[in-house]
């Protein structure tokens, strides 16, 4: 009987800590999309074009 008693701690416990893994990376996730609306939004503004950390391209190919 005691044993059973500790597996039923055991499975309660991992049932637990897999909806707090399940709550974290919900977490993560909506963190990820507000900040990808935040970008959109601020993209559309009307503060015009928002700086990238992109490198220019340049407009003509180098000369030898």
């Amino acid at each position: 009987m005691f044993e059973y008693e500790l597996h039923e701690i055991r499975s309660a416990e991992m049932i637990r800590e897999a909806d707090d893994y399940r709550r974290a990376r919900e977490a993560v996730r909506e963190g990820r999309a507000a900040r990808r609306e935040a970008a959109r939004s601020a993209r559309h503004g009307s503060e015009g074009r928002v700086h990238t950390h992109l490198r220019r391209r340049h407009r003509s190919a180098r000369t030898a």
